[in-house]
């Protein structure tokens, strides 16, 4: 159980983190001449589902009982 409990932590976290990278790291702009393609900035509904796994599984690895 305590294995279980350190990797939905870590996981948790992970997914936390990346998340907010998403959401807050500028997309780089491709403009090649008279072609310009851009890269949609903010919260994705990706980027949320993201965050809030990463949110219930430290959750759940924070609230795991030994047994």
């Amino acid at each position: 159980m305590k294995i279980l409990k350190t990797v939905l932590i870590v996981v948790g976290v992970v997914l936390i983190g990346f998340g907010l990278y998403n959401a807050f790291v500028p997309q780089e702009v491709l403009d090649v001449g008279p072609l310009e393609v851009s890269a949609k900035e903010g919260l994705s509904n990706q980027t949320l589902g993201m965050i809030g796994l990463g949110v219930l599984a430290l959750v759940a690895g924070a609230f795991m009982r030994k047994r």
